[in-house]
């Protein structure tokens, strides 16, 4: 967890502080495999066909591939623009 998200918090109680920080790391977490059950999912749909075989084929293999990184540089570019914007350094695009 980032450590400056409680960094307004300093007022609140020790107890407090570590509560929120665990209740931060849980709802990180949680995004975590939501992100990734989306991948998951999202690439299975558009990219296998057919269950003939337990593994997929080799076109199959290269449209997950191709499917996974399209999806984690585009959550890598949201997350940092998210970030720009919350230090108030944003680009325009």
């Amino acid at each position: 967890m980032d450590k400056n998200m409680l960094g307004d918090l300093d007022s609140l109680p020790e107890e407090d502080k570590l509560r929120m920080s665990s209740m931060i790391d849980q709802l990180q977490i949680r995004d975590s495999l939501r992100m990734y059950n989306s991948l998951v999912e999202r690439c299975f749909s558009d990219c296998v066909e057919s269950f003939r075989r337990k593994s997929l084929d080799k076109q199959e293999e290269t449209c997950v591939r191709r499917c996974a990184e399209k999806f984690l540089k585009h959550s890598m570019r949201v997350g940092m623009r998210f970030a720009e914007l919350n230090q108030g350094t944003a680009t325009p695009d």
